[in-house]
């Protein structure tokens, strides 16, 4: 298939390009996420139309929610303008959504089904954007992440060991669960989903994958430390839980995976096993 792929240098954009240049199985047309900040529709569909491509996958709205970076309005815009481009052109819309659109207070895992109720800024932008491309482009696959982590860029492991590395504390709660996917385990499930569509498969809709195990920010933080521990010395109060109060309630954002198994046969796979070599590479970056 030929991919044109926007966001190719944010952390999950990265990795994808990396699996690719390994396997070979598509032709890719990468566009930064500077050069996506079109100021026009004409400018974002001339973009789409030029590629030539089969599908577009786009991760940059996914990327910002994951670096903490504020969603805009404007985002939102440049979304529906390639939604709509994509629907003129016949060519399908892979779109990388997050389990922030949940608030975790369901009391079970999140199927497809549900109906994203976080009333959280970030969960209702992206929520937003994935209404947008779901009512502009019909041959759609709307796909939610757990929280993408990787070495490189704005992430979950930047964000705990970048203010360690400062001298700084962090306090993390310990009441909201999810499933963390590393950068890598993201692409092999991008590139295998592309694969299925390549042979002329019509699998368009809503699919969810996190990794195989959950965990709250302070359990994934310990099991960053711990790799870390290797490369530097923090205090035992270096990572300290937030302080709960009795009627605090435990969120779950874990995202049932049933649907892409079934569908595209991926399996999920535990995200501690990549913590080790993403926190060396990681040290050795920075």
């Amino acid at each position: 298939m030929r991919v044109l792929l926007l966001g190719f240098d944010t952390p999950l954009g990265a990795a994808i390009v990396e699996r690719q240049t390994t396997l070979g199985r598509h032709e890719f047309i990468t566009m930064s996420r500077s050069a996506c900040r079109w100021k026009s529709e004409r400018q974002a569909k001339k973009s789409v139309v030029r590629a030539k491509s089969d599908i577009v996958v786009d991760v940059r709205i996914e990327a910002a929610g994951d670096s903490g970076t504020q969603i805009q309005q404007q985002d939102l815009k440049r979304c529906h303008w390639v939604a709509k481009a994509c629907q003129r052109s016949g060519t399908a819309y892979l779109f990388v959504s997050s389990s922030r659109v949940f608030s975790g207070q369901l009391g079970r895992s999140y199927d497809e089904a549900d109906c994203p109720d976080n009333e959280e800024t970030v969960g209702q932008l992206l929520a937003q954007a994935e209404q947008i491309v779901e009512s502009g482009c019909q041959r759609h696959l709307l796909l939610r992440f757990g929280p993408v982590f990787s070495d490189g860029g704005a992430n979950l492991i930047s964000q705990i060991l970048g203010p360690l590395q400062e001298g700084d504390s962090l306090v993390l709660d310990n009441n909201l669960r999810g499933c963390p996917v590393a950068a890598a385990d993201g692409a092999r499930v991008i590139l295998a989903i592309l694969d299925q569509l390549g042979t002329g498969l019509e699998a368009w809709g809503i699919y969810h994958y996190g990794s195989a195990d959950n965990a709250t920010y302070y359990e994934f933080a310990e099991a960053l430390l711990a790799a870390a521990s290797q490369f530097s010395e923090f205090s035992s109060s270096a990572v300290q839980l937030e302080s709960e109060s009795g009627d605090l309630p435990s969120l779950d954002r874990t995202l049932d995976c049933a649907r892409i198994r079934n569908t595209f046969a991926i399996r999920q796979v535990p995200w501690r096993s990549a913590v080790g070599d993403l926190v060396k590479h990681y040290y050795e970056k920075n």
